[in-house]
């Protein structure tokens, strides 16, 4: 590996995507379920890589090859590598909702003081938090890293690369319940990180007060509080929402100064994404003043949490990601906010195993329980179930009925797992 560093220190850009091989690059042939990145290694290289990182011996051909027992391995070692030697403070972020929110408003609150790196979109599995970490330079002050899982044992794999010295889950959830098996694997897992942390002295883990759940295994670390119900004398940082029309306005108070904030983020949930930022920047000596500065400068542009008005329609695109619990917070918020002509798209939550049925069932149930009758669903899980709401296979029947139909005048929730595609919407809308 540390010839491999070595290279990596002469050729700092990597690439795992033969069609993506910058001039003077390092290519991993990484391997997938139907794909050999050994196959493309030479066309990375005719295309502009210095060298190839492999693990099949016959494709090593002459010495810009590098041969290696297991390229995703190596790959992961090659990051940890290069985060020890670069000793930059790191804060990883994870949680069931909120994680990529919460890292993009703790970014944007610690750049105004220093230079972030931070994870880049949703590359927060085995194979996007190497390549974050082999972005880092020698000016990072701080990295911001997002850490996802679908199955026990994700997080410590990532904890291990990547080495944090912050921590932060945002809220643990009913979600990936398929590869978790139930809710205690979704908090195990991602208490993964706690556990971590709580091997290493020095360590600052910064936590939701509110949530019983993380308070239950966080025994043993050194918490920074963050809350907007627990009133404990050790809470650093205390909110409290003003008003939700269509955007989250809320205060907070830290050091006996209060500050009012008005954000572009849809939902009263997003006050905890908003305190955890806040927590954050004290914590790492940003001023109060610039904190506030920052929160409310801060536009989503990743179908999270977006409110956009159209032509047509005012729109609430919470498009990327769909779990029972997400869903809950999405509808409850809805549901108070003054907005006439209500309508809902919701497509399927993925990934829910034998209990999808019974979550669909509940979302149907809370519809009907709060007076909405202007509602779409999507997917043949949605499909399923027992009501009167209009339904749809997938997309695409929606959108072959907005070209013949056109709505106009209301106020629209979208909402749904990624794979539902509904953020494909928004431009018919």
């Amino acid at each position: 590996m540390t010839k491999l560093y070595s290279i990596f220190l002469q050729h700092p850009v990597v690439t795992t995507d033969s069609r993506d091989c910058p001039e003077g690059s390092i290519f991993f042939a990484l391997k997938g379920e139907r794909f050999n990145g050994n196959a493309y290694a030479a066309a990375a290289l005719e295309k502009g890589c210095a060298y190839a990182v492999v693990d099949e011996a016959q494709y090593a051909v002459d010495d810009r090859y590098i041969v290696v027992a297991d390229v995703l391995s190596a790959f992961q070692q090659l990051a940890n590598e290069h985060r020890r030697a670069l000793g930059t403070r790191i804060i990883g972020i994870t949680g069931t909702n909120g994680k990529t929110t919460t890292k993009e408003l703790v970014a944007t609150v610690l750049e105004k003081r220093y230079r972030v790196l931070y994870t880049q979109g949703n590359f927060n599995n085995d194979i996007g938090v190497p390549k974050t970490l082999l972005r880092l330079t020698a000016e990072d002050e701080i990295a911001v890293v997002e850490m996802g899982a679908s199955h026990p044992g994700d997080i410590k794999t990532l904890v291990d690369i990547v080495e944090p010295d912050y921590g932060i889950i945002t809220n643990v959830g009913m979600a990936h319940l398929q590869g978790f098996g139930s809710f205690e694997g979704v908090v195990r897992t991602k208490g993964e990180l706690y556990d971590y942390l709580r091997r290493h002295a020095g360590s600052r883990v910064f936590i939701d007060a509110d949530n019983a759940h993380l308070a239950g295994i966080a025994d043993g670390l050194t918490l920074v509080k963050y809350a907007v119900h627990n009133d404990a004398e050790d809470v650093t940082v205390r909110g409290s929402v003003v008003d939700c029309a269509p955007c989250l306005h809320f205060r907070w108070s830290a050091r006996g100064e209060e500050h009012d904030v008005r954000t572009h983020l849809v939902g009263a949930y997003n006050i905890y994404n908003m305190l955890a930022a806040a927590t954050i920047g004290l914590y790492f000596g940003v001023s109060p003043e610039q904190v506030d500065e920052a929160l409310e400068s801060y536009v989503p542009s990743n179908n999270r949490s977006q409110f956009t008005v159209t032509e047509r329609n005012k729109l609430i695109v919470d498009a990327y990601n769909a779990n029972p619990t997400s869903m809950a917070a999405a509808l409850e918020n809805f549901s108070i906010m003054q907005a006439e002509r209500k309508m809902l798209i919701l497509g399927d939550m993925k990934e829910l195993g034998e209990a999808s049925e019974e979550e669909h069932r509940k979302v149907v149930d809370y519809l009907r329980g709060h007076g909405f009758s202007n509602v779409w669903l999507v997917g043949t899980e949605f499909g399923k179930t027992q009501c009167a709401f209009r339904k749809f296979p997938d997309v695409a029947a929606v959108k072959a009925e907005l070209a013949v139909n056109p709505v106009e005048g209301c106020c629209i929730l979208i909402k749904g797992s990624n794979g539902a595609r509904l953020f494909e919407l928004p431009e018919m809308l």
